[in-house]
């Protein structure tokens, strides 16, 4: 497949996941995060803000071509 094309479908996937996950990580603010001592919330928003990379790496590897030697 040429690196264009997975870039272009990697682009669209990192788009919907993002979006997909916004929503998500506001959910679980609102809901549970709202109400804890500000430590916590601070924290937690860091965590929130950072992890949704975690799940991204493998097709951020993919659309640059794959496993490099």
């Amino acid at each position: 497949m040429p690196r264009r094309l997975r870039t272009l479908i990697g682009t669209a996937l990192i788009l919907v996941f993002v979006c997909v996950y916004a929503l998500a990580a506001i959910a679980i603010a609102d809901s549970r995060i709202v109400n804890a001592p500000k430590l916590v919330q601070t924290l937690a928003y860091c965590v929130l803000g950072t992890i949704w990379i975690l799940p991204l790496m493998p097709l951020i590897r993919w659309m640059e071509g794959g496993r490099q030697s």
